[in-house]
């Protein structure tokens, strides 16, 4: 649990301490409690981008958003929405869902809260999200995060599309305590031992449906019911978002970048060495800019990185901050495989002047054989490569599967796969941001894997991937 605040620690013991069981329940609430923000306000910001909102209906919406705000009916804003969505496709609209959950919902999703809905789950407790929102908002939230109940505002659907209606009342205040209290029904769910988390004052209801509430990072007025009512507070951070000051720091660690590669390729030449004059770039292009953006490192068993040279390098992928991390980490005689596209992207182009990546044209199988094996002749003439199973990006800390080519090249090679399992590194600079935030990243190396061969790939891939999952859940210390 290394790298969570003490209160959350605490939270997590607790609930580790408690019963544990399917009968015990754990309902998270969202907007605010899972996630930092409203995914409300994602969608309909989205659908404002694309000009889908007509005039009336935004003038609707603020005046009833100005309501709400006065003291009338805070749903009212959610059913004009509703209604306006008449006659669109569910499966355009699920679709949009998981495009807005890749491209802003994911970073909001708070480090902790998902160590809570982790701490749950180990426990064996029906996890369930309980919301207002509706199923296109949550399900790729609970999805990235194991939960397979949803309690929320269903919306009703006829030939693939919209009424405009909702299937009951929009679970928002009593109406989700309810909500909650028939899944509790259905489910065999004990309330009175079970856990519910919420952040604003209309969750009173739904958390006084259970004997573990917690207030999560609560509004003004819940913080007050909750200590009126004697309920824990919790307050957790959230993402870190990128500032002006973060912003100025990631230019000029690129210019960091790009300057110690040049001093270190004269630096080479000065000493008629190319060889030392790459390895000093790549030193000196990985520690300046992570020191001038303010990110440091803390590295378990970093022995293991010198044990088994040349090897595979297999790390897991959230963010551009991986390179640099893992090439200050390994420092001399290695490589990646990239797909050729990257190529000419301007974050790189100085960095694979000394590095020499061998570009994949995955549109040209023969083109990408031909590729590969010339990677295997480098790795046999003692070239270390870095590769990163998952083949993408995740959005989350959750793992992706893991593609087979990198332990392919280990048994082609006869070489070992050394597993770097990194942490943070996508909170510090998120999937698609172009900004670097200042922070540490965790990093631990696994025990090497020797003897790879094709006979009994598939298991030990699993098992590997099984390894970097149990280590992101239980940091070791």
């Amino acid at each position: 649990m290394s790298g969570l605040s003490t209160a959350a620690r605490e939270a997590v013991e607790a609930i580790e301490a408690g019963p544990q069981g399917p009968e015990v329940g754990a309902f998270f609430d969202l907007d605010g409690t899972l996630v930092a923000g409203y995914t409300a306000a994602t969608f309909y910001g989205d659908r404002l981008k694309g000009r889908e909102v007509s005039p009336a209906e935004f003038l609707r919406t603020v005046v009833t958003a100005v309501d709400g705000e006065l003291g009338g009916d805070p749903t009212r804003i959610a059913r004009v929405a509703f209604s306006a969505m008449r006659g669109e496709s569910e499966e355009a609209f699920a679709d949009l869902g998981e495009r807005l959950f890749r491209a802003k919902i994911a970073g909001t999703i708070r480090r902790e809260s998902r160590a809570l809905v982790a701490a749950h789950q180990r426990a064996g407790h029906t996890v369930a999200v309980a919301s207002a929102a509706t199923t296109y908002q949550i399900a790729p939230v609970a999805r990235d995060l194991g939960v397979e109940h949803l309690v929320c505002t269903r919306l009703v659907v006829e030939d693939g599309q919209f009424t405009g209606e909702t299937d009951g009342p929009m679970l928002w205040g009593r109406h989700k305590a309810s909500g909650v209290r028939a899944f509790a029904r259905e489910h065999g769910v004990d309330l009175a031992e079970s856990y519910a988390y919420g952040n604003g004052y209309e969750d009173v209801a739904f958390l006084s449906s259970v004997g573990n509430p917690t207030a999560l990072n609560p509004h003004r007025d819940l913080r007050a019911a909750a200590a009126r009512l004697g309920w824990p507070v919790l307050d957790l951070a959230d993402p870190v978002s990128g500032s002006l000051l973060a912003a100025g720091r990631t230019v000029a660690a690129l210019a960091g970048m790009n300057a110690g590669v040049g001093a270190g390729l004269a630096y080479g030449l000065l000493r008629g060495d190319r060889g030392e004059g790459r390895t000093t770039a790549v030193k000196l292009a990985t520690h300046l800019p992570m020191a001038i953006a303010g990110v440091s490192m803390e590295v378990l068993h970093q022995e293991r990185l010198w044990t088994h040279r040349p090897a595979i390098f297999v790390a897991n992928h959230q963010s551009s901050l991986d390179i640099p991390v893992l090439g200050r980490l390994l420092e001399r005689d290695f490589t990646i495989v990239a797909k050729k596209e990257a190529r000419w992207d301007p974050r790189a182009i100085v960095g694979s002047v000394v590095i020499d990546p061998a570009w994949i044209d995955r549109s040209d199988s023969a083109s990408a054989r031909a590729t590969l094996d010339g990677v295997v002749d480098r790795i046999r003439g003692g070239t270390s490569l870095m590769i990163f199973p998952e083949g993408t990006r995740s959005a989350t800390p959750v793992l992706g599967p893991f593609r087979k080519g990198a332990f392919h090249l280990a048994a082609q090679a006869g070489v070992p796969v050394v597993p770097v399992v990194l942490r943070n590194t996508g909170e510090l600079m998120g999937r698609s941001s172009l900004v670097l935030n200042p922070g540490v990243v965790d990093v631990c190396v696994l025990e090497p894997e020797t003897d790879w061969s094709t006979d009994d790939m598939d298991d030990r891939i699993a098992a590997l991937r099984q390894k970097f999952q149990d280590t992101l859940a239980r940091w070791p210390s």
